[in-house]
């Protein structure tokens, strides 16, 4: 069975053969069954092509603008912000067995995230207008979530969020885990088994995260004795793998620490199990932090 650390839960930007690819996470490096994720970059004018076979992809614009054609439809002008940091995301959600072409309108960059479906889906554009934004948390746990596919959205396997996490404050907190699928008597999901990365980003260059993640003793890789227990520090670009266990995630004072989550498993769903050690802290908020929202937006939960 595969033992993880510090040193192969985290994948560095600027290796890759392609000079397009910023970053990858197979399921092969990351030995799981269904996420793959990656960040691509092109200049204006330049275009990138691709097919998703069996699987169902969501294109997520980080920056800059682009047009997508393909055999399921043409989509143009998509993506309104000069970066994560600037503004609500767009994306564009294409079915199995779908042939496409990228061309960079602007210089940009966006990630494409795949999960293998039996399913058939229709594409669907989704524009800053359609994102549901959460302030969740309290105090300096307090964070701002924009849903791009949230769970409910017309899929198979993918959910797909954002994360903006102020500089002094903690988000995936209090710790959880989605690593056991559950169900509760009527049949609702109450954890599900999900494999997950976080994309970083941060507001100045020299910045950085550190990211813990730990197994439960009900955890898989636990029980198999392979427990995970490992401290990460991710900067701009880092790639994360989640492929078990809790996983909170800390930002150091004075820096926004953007993540993009990308999930896939046994729901579209985000059900999980918090670390029953840390719950109590929900109870002690006395507010939120008014650094959130980033900037102005209009649709929050």
């Amino acid at each position: 069975m595969r033992q993880y650390d510090a040193s192969n839960l985290i994948v560095h930007p600027g290796k890759e053969h392609d000079s397009n690819l910023i970053v990858e996470v197979t399921p092969e490096v990351a030995g799981w069954d269904y996420l793959h994720f990656q960040v691509q970059r092109l200049e204006t004018g330049n275009m990138w092509s691709f097919a998703t076979e069996e699987r169902e992809l969501a294109l997520v614009v980080l920056s800059g603008r682009l047009q997508v054609e393909s055999s399921r439809g043409q989509w143009a002008h998509i993506g309104e912000r000069e970066s994560v940091f600037q503004g609500l995301p767009s994306a564009l959600y294409l079915p199995r067995q779908t042939r496409l072409q990228v061309r960079a309108e602007t210089n940009c960059e966006y990630a494409i995230i795949l999960a293998p479906t039996e399913q058939d889906h229709a594409p669907r554009l989704i524009t800053p207008r359609d994102i549901t934004t959460e302030i969740r948390g309290g105090d300096n746990a307090t964070r701002q979530i924009n849903g791009i596919i949230p769970p409910g959205f017309p899929c198979q396997r993918l959910v797909v969020v954002e994360v903006y996490t102020p500089g002094g404050n903690w988000s995936s907190y209090p710790p959880h885990k989605h690593d056991i699928h559950k169900e509760g008597t009527d049949g609702s999901v109450v954890e599900a088994d999900l494999e997950e990365v976080y994309f970083y980003k941060l507001d100045r260059p020299e910045g950085y995260a550190y990211q813990r993640i730990y197994t439960d003793p009900e955890s898989p890789l636990h029980r198999a004795g392979n427990p995970i227990d490992a401290l990460i520090m991710a900067r701009d670009n880092d790639a994360v793998m989640v492929p078990e266990g809790y996983h909170p995630v800390a930002s150091p004072p004075g820096y926004t620490t953007y993540y993009l989550n990308a999930l896939a498993g046994s729901a579209q769903s985000l059900a999980n199990s918090e670390d029953p050690n840390y719950v109590w802290v929900k109870d002690h908020y006395q507010g939120h932090d008014p650094r959130v929202p980033l900037y102005e937006i209009t649709r929050i939960i």
